[in-house]
């Protein structure tokens, strides 16, 4: 017996006026609106003596909501422009290709000082900044940025792309990413065959993520960086920033165990040295130790005060093993920080919490970073700015207005929930009304979300 009852009877048609897609998109545009997004970049694009048809802030904004959305490439701004009863007029492709070109240096680094500002706004409205939690403990007070790299493939010759170290070609962009917020604060576009452990990158994009981060909240910093932040260049700086008055900045960074000092360090530490690891909720990590190795290594070039921890585990089936851990059954691993205080088991917990930074880059490459659309280099870099205006959006949208299962969503559930519901749009007493599906079942949730939006207070 087939299964085709469940279509008996359906028929298909395309009369009706009142309904339109991507209804929840709203949420997130309306959000640009009301925390002063559209207004700063509105501010940061104009040209003295040019009125464009269409406001360049709000060119802007439409396509980071194309990408929150699902957007992967200019042309899909046609999905948002196609519903001007819902979102007014959108600005064609073409003219969203002018946009971008139009993107000067000089006015990405307003686009960057508009967006600061506006998250000085957004956490003023949170009742505290949200702890970075590790090992069971909230970091309280303690701003965590993860930094790190990933390739995008080009599939097509492209402005500077490059065979990677990986052996495909394309991009390496470098990112700086809050992990209490999720917000995307800083990004650069590279090269393929751009350094992994370039120091002087690094640091650019570490200073301009500082430079996102409300004044506030810059008296106790926590960077972390796997083994490319293990540079002498990268940590002197870092130290040097930590000097500041009225801020502690501290490290976390990957320490490259493939050297003959720290192998020879390994094997000398005794084993009443290693205590036991712990996992992310804070309960004992069954094979796994850590030990500190700092006073059994030469650290007179690097840093005052740097310090180097070990941990080592029993190894996964096909691990790739050193000369040493083939021969006493062990895989090491270790990180470099200047912390003074804190249990070893604590310190290297909070370093291997490093990793949700692929889950941030996930989600970027969900929303528009796993391409990139132009043959032009220029475009591409504005391109990755949009990038990180719709990982904000969606980090606020998250932190103002979600709670429950959606704020807990990763992006393309979220788009699956929330951004793509469909709505009847009924127009009443000089009123548009957004009806959703009263059965779907995140409805309630999602005018909740609405309600909150609109009751954001002006940023003065």
């Amino acid at each position: 017996m087939k299964r085709t009852s469940w279509c008996q009877g359906l028929s298909v048609t395309a009369d009706d006026a009142g309904v339109v897609p991507l209804a929840g998109s709203v949420a997130v545009r309306l959000l640009a609106d009301r925390v002063g997004l559209t207004d700063g970049l509105s501010a940061a694009l104009a040209r003295r003596g040019f009125s464009p048809g269409h406001d360049r802030g709000q060119v802007w904004v439409d396509v980071a909501v194309m990408l929150t959305a699902g957007g992967e490439a200019i042309a899909d701004i046609e999905a948002l422009r196609h519903q001007s009863g819902l979102f007014g007029p959108v600005a064609s492709a073409p003219t969203v290709w002018r946009v971008l070109d139009e993107a000067s240096p000089a006015a990405l680094k307003r686009v960057e000082k508009a967006r600061a500002r506006t998250r000085r706004h957004v956490w003023n409205l949170l009742p505290s900044v949200p702890a970075s939690k590790v090992a069971g403990t909230d970091l309280a007070e303690m701003v965590v940025l993860d930094v790190d790299a990933t390739l995008v493939a080009a599939h097509s010759e492209k402005e500077q792309a490059a065979a990677t170290f990986k052996g495909g070609f394309g991009f390496h962009p470098l990112g700086v990413w809050c992990d209490n917020t999720t917000e995307l604060l800083a990004v650069t576009l590279r090269p393929g065959n751009a350094g992994s452990n370039h120091a002087g990158d690094h640091i650019d994009v570490l200073r301009r993520a500082v430079d996102q981060i409300p004044a506030a909240h810059r008296r106790r910093l926590l960077i972390r960086a796997d083994g490319a932040g293990a540079t002498h260049e990268l940590l002197d700086w870092l130290t040097e920033q930590g000097h500041l008055r009225g801020r502690r900045l501290e490290y976390s960074v990957g320490f490259p165990t493939k050297n003959t000092a720290l192998t020879s360090a390994i094997t000398t530490i005794p084993e009443q040295a290693w205590t036991p690891a712990i996992a992310a909720d804070g309960e004992v990590r069954e094979g796994a130790d850590v030990a500190e190795a700092t006073g059994l290594l030469d650290l007179r070039r690097w840093p005052t005060g740097m310090r180097v921890i070990v941990r080592r585990e029993r190894p996964h089936p096909g691990a790739q093993l050193s000369l040493l851990e083939e021969a006493d059954g062990w895989r090491y691993q270790a990180f470099a920080t200047n912390t003074r205080v804190g249990q070893l088991a604590f310190l290297e917990a909070r370093h291997r919490a490093h990793a949700r930074v692929e889950d941030r880059i996930k989600a970027a490459k969900a929303s528009g970073l796993g391409q990139f659309p132009s043959r032009e280099y220029a475009i591409n870099q504005a391109w990755l700015q949009t990038v990180a205006v719709a990982a904000d959006l969606t980090a606020w949208l998250r932190l103002l207005a979600l709670d429950a299962d959606l704020a807990a969503t990763e992006p393309k559930g979220l788009r699956f929930r929330m951004l793509h519901v469909p709505a009847r749009l009924v127009r009443s007493g000089r009123r548009r009304h957004l009806r959703l599906p009263g059965r779907w079942p995140w409805a309630d949730q999602i005018v909740e979300a609405f309600r909150r939006i609109m009751i954001i207070p002006a940023p003065t």
